[in-house]
């Protein structure tokens, strides 16, 4: 029997003057906290056993509350841990007093690993799927591509990332951050691939008024962004393939020049004539 359960139970016993027992509230009593140990970034639910748990009007970890806390009878509550660490101790407060303290220790979890980044390359533009594995990846709260954020990413395990790419240029550190840590880093380099190239425009004349079909063949055309008959953009385009573009002709007169313009520059110019 506890020291402060002996010294409640004499002095209610004294104060009966007759040597009977008379029963007046005591602080709650915790006999054990289950499990012993929890993440440092909390979260995680605790079972607290003990007595004298009704009412109670609060759970503490060391100095913080718990971030919640149900009283399912007066022998046990369910907490939910907050965030801390080393080994704090856990109280149960009720209007007759707080309990005695039981030890609760947060574990840190080691700082995420990045394994490996598959591909290791990718486009300037970005917008491509980086697969990023490793260990530690659970509860990630960024990855980075150098300074920039990844458009967006899916942590799919505790061992894999699935990620899109933002733009970039050059090799760039890949890491990975958790509420553990921040990750090694990992190159990733960025490919600026070449300027579009024309190499043939057919019909390599149209009329005066526009309107007709212009094909444009040659490469790096995916992502263009306009096509251009000398000062005066296409009526419309469309990029079948990275190798063909079939563009309506604008309005126009005498020998112009044709250009394909992506993210990645302009093209060679190309000769059409207006007839």
């Amino acid at each position: 029997m506890s020291a402060e359960l002996t010294s409640s139970l004499a002095a209610s016993i004294g104060a009966s003057g007759t040597g009977s027992l008379a029963i007046f509230p005591t602080a709650p009593i915790i006999f054990a906290v289950l499990p012993p140990t929890g993440p440092a970034a909390g979260g995680n639910q605790v079972v607290i056993f003990g007595l004298g748990f009704t009412g109670a009007t609060s759970v503490n970890f060391g100095g913080n509350p718990a971030t919640s806390y149900t009283v399912v009878g007066n022998n046990l509550i369910i907490a939910v841990a907050p965030a801390g660490s080393g080994t704090v101790p856990v109280t149960v407060t009720t209007p007759s007093g707080t309990s005695n303290s039981f030890p609760y220790s947060y574990i840190t979890a080691p700082a995420p690993v990045i394994a490996a980044v598959v591909p290791p390359t990718g486009p300037s533009t970005g917008g491509n799927l980086v697969t990023i594995t490793g260990t530690g990846f659970t509860g990630a709260t960024s990855v980075n591509f150098g300074g920039n954020p990844a458009t967006s990413y899916t942590v799919v395990s505790n061992n894999l990332i699935i990620a899109v790419a933002p733009a970039g240029s050059g090799t760039v550190p890949v890491t990975v951050t958790t509420p553990s840590g921040t990750s090694n880093s990992f190159p990733y380099s960025y490919i600026t691939a070449p300027a579009p190239v024309i190499a043939a425009v057919v019909p390599p004349t149209g009329p005066s008024t526009g309107g007709n079909l212009v094909t444009i063949t040659g490469t790096g055309f995916t992502g263009a962004t306009s096509v251009n008959f000398g000062g005066n953009p296409a009526t419309s385009y469309t990029v079948v393939s990275d190798s063909l573009i079939i563009a309506i002709a604008p309005a126009g007169v005498g020998t112009v020049q044709v250009t394909v313009t992506t993210p990645n520059g302009t093209s060679n110019s190309f000769p059409y004539i207006y007839v």
